[in-house]
C-alpha cells in the first residue's frame, strides 16, 4: 500500500507596498516567484494589514480630496472594494480573527469598524495629532502619535458606551516621553510594549504598572520595529538603512539613554529602513527600505536569503502572511453610518465572514469580548487595570481580587525575566 501523500506545505507571502502608486506586490518566500500585484495602491508606513489572512485591506495617502481604503482578494490584482472614511487614516490594523478593522486619523481620531457589518463602532478623539501607529494585543491597544504621546486603551471600555461615560480617562494610559513623532509601537505578550520616535530612542514600557522601563539610544532615528517571537529581542529599522538586533534585558537605569542594549546590525539597504516583519517563529525577517528593495533575512546567519524589487518608490510596508484561500461572498455596496448626533458621516466596507470560513488561532478577540461584554451588561467594570476589581452591585468580589493578585505577581516575573531585572514590590 502507497504511504499517503506528503501535506502540501502552506503558502507564505512576503507583502509590499509603497508611498508611490506601484501597487502591493506579494512573492512566494519558498520560490522567490512574484505571486500577484495588486493594483492600484498608494499607502504610507502602518497603513497595510492583513485581515486574518483572507484579504488585504489598505488605507491611501490622500489624493487630492480621496483617501479611500482599499480591500483586495489574494487572486485578483484589482480593488475588490473601496471604502471612504470620514478622514485620512493613517495607520491600520485588525485584530487576530478578523473581526475589527481599526484606523487611527490624521486628526488624531481611532476608528473601530466590525468587519462582518462594515458598521462603525465607536469613534473617539485620542491624540492632538494623527495617528502614526497602532498596536493590538486581545482588548489593549496601544497608539503612537505624531504629538509624540503613546496611549493604551482597554477596547472593552471603548466598546461599551456607559463604561466610556463613567470612566475618569477613556485611556488606560498615557505615556509623553518621546520628545517627537512616534513612528512605531509593537507589542510583547500583552505585558510590555516597544516604541519607536523620531528622536532616535526606542522605549519599552509596562502595560500593567504604566511606566517606562527603558530608554534606548540608537545612532540614527528609528521608523519601524518588530519584535522576535523567540526571545527577548527586537529590530529596530533606522534611517541609515541598519536594521539594529537590540536586547530588551539589559541592567541598566530605566532613567536615563543607553546604547548598551544593541547587540548587533544588519546592514544591505542603502537607504532607510521603513519597515519590518517577523515570522512567527522568529527565524526569517522582512525588511522593506526607501531605496525600493525588500530582503528577507535568516536570522540565524544574519544573511540576505531573498531580494526582491518593488518599485522606484520607497516601500512602506512589508509583511508575511499565509493567506487563506476561502471563497468570500461577493462584497456588498458600501453603506453609510451616521453617527448618534447626526453631524458627521463615515462610510464603511462590508465583508461578510464565510460561513465555511476556519476560525483562526491565536488570541481570540472576539471571543474575549463577548465574554466581557456580557459581564459589563451584568453590572461589572472592564478595566482590569484598575486599582478596583471587578465589582457587582458595589460590592468587591473577592475571588477577583485574589485573580488580579495573581495575574500582577505573574505579570512582573514575566516583565523581570525579560528586562533581566528583580521582581518589584509594589504589587497590590
Amino acid at each position: 500500500m502507497a504511504p499517503p501523500p506528503a501535506p502540501v506545505p502552506q503558502q507564505q507571502l512576503v507583502l509590499a507596498a509603497s508611498s508611490a502608486d506601484a501597487g502591493v506586490a506579494a512573492w512566494d518566500l519558498r520560490t522567490g516567484a512574484e505571486a500577484i500585484r495588486h493594483r492600484t495602491c498608494a499607502s504610507r508606513p502602518r497603513a497595510l494589514t492583513v485581515v486574518a489572512g483572507r484579504f488585504l485591506a489598505a488605507a491611501q495617502a490622500p489624493a487630492g480630496s480621496s483617501a479611500p481604503i482599499h480591500y483586495y482578494h489574494w487572486d485578483r490584482p484589482q480593488v475588490a472594494v473601496k471604502s471612504f472614511p470620514v478622514e485620512p487614516i493613517r495607520a491600520l490594523i485588525a485584530d487576530t480573527e478578523g473581526s475589527y478593522l481599526i484606523g487611527g486619523g490624521i486628526s488624531g481620531d481611532i476608528f473601530l469598524w466590525e468587519v462582518s457589518s462594515g458598521e462603525l463602532l465607536v469613534q473617539w478623539h485620542a491624540h492632538y495629532r494623527a495617528v502614526r501607529c497602532l498596536a493590538l494585543y486581545d482588548y489593549l491597544l496601544v497608539s503612537g502619535s505624531e504629538d509624540g504621546s503613546i496611549k493604551v486603551w482597554d477596547l472593552i471600555t471603548m466598546l461599551d458606551e456607559q463604561s466610556r461615560l463613567e470612566a475618569k480617562t477613556l485611556h488606560l494610559y498615557s505615556f509623553n516621553q518621546h520628545g517627537l513623532p512616534v513612528t512605531d509601537v509593537a507589542c510583547f505578550h500583552g505585558a510590555i510594549a516597544v516604541s519607536s520616535s523620531e528622536d532616535r530612542t526606542c522605549k519599552i514600557w509596562s502595560l500593567y504598572e504604566g511606566r517606562m522601563l527603558r530608554s534606548i539610544l540608537f545612532p540614527s532615528i528609528i521608523d519601524s520595529i518588530t519584535l522576535d517571537p523567540r526571545s527577548h529581542i527586537f529590530y529596530a529599522g533606522g534611517r541609515d538603512g541598519k536594521i539594529y538586533v537590540t536586547a530588551m534585558g539589559v541592567d541598566v537605569s530605566s532613567n536615563s539613554c543607553d546604547d548598551s542594549s544593541i547587540i548587533g546590525a544588519f546592514d544591505d539597504h542603502s537607504k532607510g529602513v521603513t519597515s519590518l516583519a517577523s515570522s512567527t517563529d522568529g527565524l526569517v525577517l522582512i525588511s522593506g527600505s526607501e531605496d525600493g528593495n525588500v530582503r528577507v533575512w535568516d536570522t540565524r546567519s544574519q544573511q540576505v536569503i531573498r531580494k526582491f524589487k518593488h518599485s522606484q518608490g520607497p516601500v512602506t510596508n512589508v509583511l508575511l502572511v499565509s493567506p487563506k484561500r476561502v471563497n468570500l461572498p461577493p462584497l456588498q455596496s458600501l453603506r453609510k453610518i451616521c453617527s448618534a448626533n447626526g453631524e458627521s458621516e463615515s462610510r464603511a466596507v462590508i465583508v461578510p465572514q464565510p460561513e465555511n470560513d476556519v476560525r483562526i488561532s491565536g488570541n481570540f478577540s472576539a471571543s474575549f469580548l463577548e465574554r466581557y461584554l456580557g459581564s459589563l451588561q451584568n453590572g461589572c467594570s472592564s478595566r482590569l487595570f484598575e486599582s478596583g476589581a471587578s465589582t457587582l452591585y458595589g460590592a468587591p468580589n473577592q475571588q477577583d481580587v485574589e485573580w488580579r493578585s495573581k495575574f500582577l505577581e505573574l505579570q512582573d516575573l514575566f516583565v523581570c525575566e525579560v528586562l533581566d531585572q528583580m521582581p518589584s514590590s509594589n504589587n497590590t
